[in-house]
């Protein structure tokens, strides 16, 4: 027997060990069911993905609390994968940028193959152990960063790579992976491990592992950006208004975070240059738009703190009074 059977016996013994690899019992007859009895099928499967996140709560806080620090001091926030897992890790940086107001270098992705594994698949990219350690090289890696690798298997020789040297030279890591065996939880701080269970045809990881995957970066994201302040109360206050929507979505949460009335709300708009952080605090404390820069920079950009600790909040005209 050749050494590359022996090589292709072994991974295939491996993946018996893989949780999300296994034959789902209960979608064996997926293919003699109707149109809806397939998608209820898969939406029965799907129902188990909320409730796996949810036991990797503290997990998760963890890794938000890492991810938090890092930014606080000038770190980034990267993700790690292959396929799926490094699109969607791709994914959620992206989002972050026109959400938060965030520079593009402060949540970055990272995917196996590079740029051309977004929309296409990169042969053997994925099973490259020392590509995971260049690509972080190549965008400069520093100490005060966290490193979260992604796989729904576990096994990805990329994403073990890239944690292995990303924890030699101090960052902090993490990985999220779909089995409790996953190896890349060897070299990582930090493990998250929603267990899905098989997914509904047996090894496309894209779907129940898929989901719990970005659920949970969406989670480290969000809560990241909460605790950096940009968010007040529930409002997207740091929303970058780059365009006819986003510019409509500020005005909205300007009226929103405020109860004043359109006019009120985008006459403080201009006069803070479509800064929606800014104009609340305009309005809620009838500061000029210079002042409310300063106090925001004084208060690292944080809302609450900035209101708080300025003059008494004015009465504002609301939608009634007008």
């Amino acid at each position: 027997m050749s050494a590359d059977n022996d090589g292709l016996q072994s991974l295939a013994h491996s993946l018996d060990r893989i949780i999300s690899e296994g034959r789902n019992p209960d979608t064996m007859d997926i293919d003699t069911l109707t149109t809806t009895g397939i998608l209820s099928r898969i939406n029965r499967e799907d129902e188990k993905v909320a409730s796996a996140v949810g036991e990797q709560i503290d997990a998760i806080a963890m890794v938000v609390d890492a991810a938090t620090a890092s930014l606080s001091c000038g770190g980034r926030l990267i993700y790690v994968g292959a396929g799926t897992s490094g699109r969607l890790g791709i994914l959620d940086a992206v989002e972050c940028r026109p959400t938060f107001s965030v520079p593009d270098s402060m949540v970055v992705g990272v995917i196996a193959g590079g740029e051309k594994a977004i929309m296409h698949a990169v042969e053997g990219a994925e099973d490259n152990h020392a590509m995971g350690q260049e690509d972080l090289k190549r965008i400069t890696l520093h100490a005060n960063d966290t490193v979260v690798g992604i796989s729904a298997s576990g096994r990805t020789p990329y994403v073990s790579g890239a944690l292995e040297y990303a924890k030699s030279i101090g960052c902090v890591t993490a990985a999220i992976a779909c089995s409790p065996n996953a190896e890349i939880f060897g070299p990582a701080d930090i493990s998250v491990c929603p267990i899905v269970g098989p997914e509904a045809l047996t090894g496309s990881t894209r779907m129940k592992a898929g989901t719990a995957q970005k659920m949970v970066l969406n989670m480290i994201s969000t809560a990241t950006m909460v605790k950096l302040g940009k968010t007040y109360e529930n409002l997207m206050v740091d929303v970058n208004a780059t365009n006819e929507k986003l510019k409509a979505r500020a005005l909205r949460i300007v009226m929103q975070a405020t109860d004043c009335d359109e006019t009120t709300a985008l006459d403080a708009l201009a006069a803070s240059k479509n800064n929606a952080k800014c104009a609340i605090l305009m309005v809620l404390t009838g500061i000029t738009a210079a002042q409310a820069v300063t106090s925001l920079q004084t208060h690292q950009g944080y809302l609450r703190s900035a209101i708080a600790a300025s003059p008494a909040p004015k009465t504002c005209p609301t939608s009634s009074d007008s």
